[in-house]
């Protein structure tokens, strides 16, 4: 093997590691985001955690439907006045939050 060849390896090894960060981290983004909901929808315990599920589970079956407006939607259900931008707003901050908790996972 050469040195062309070990180095595409890595290269394509990093490639894969940065993918599996980058889907870690949308889903505990998501996962924030739904619990954050639910916090604002009255929700606690394990009705909390359930409802942050159906977040991630949303992202994963629709990857490009954008989470906010289900959970804009959701909120308005319950009578409760958050817009799909403002939804993003604070997926954006939870993005930010979700990267330093795997980080932080991570360097355990």
């Amino acid at each position: 093997m050469t040195t062309f060849d070990d180095r595409e390896k890595a290269f394509e090894a990093k490639y894969r590691l940065d993918q599996d960060m980058d889907f870690k981290t949308l889903m505990r983004r998501d996962k924030l985001v739904g619990l954050w909901a639910a916090e604002l929808m009255g929700l606690t315990g394990d009705a909390a955690n359930a409802y942050a599920l159906t977040v991630i589970e949303a992202a994963i079956d629709t990857p490009d439907q954008d989470i906010a407006d289900k959970v804009a939607n959701d909120l308005a259900a319950r009578n409760v006045a958050v817009s799909a931008a403002d939804v993003r707003t604070q997926a954006a901050l939870l993005l930010d939050t979700a990267r330093a908790q795997l980080n932080e996972e991570l360097s355990r």
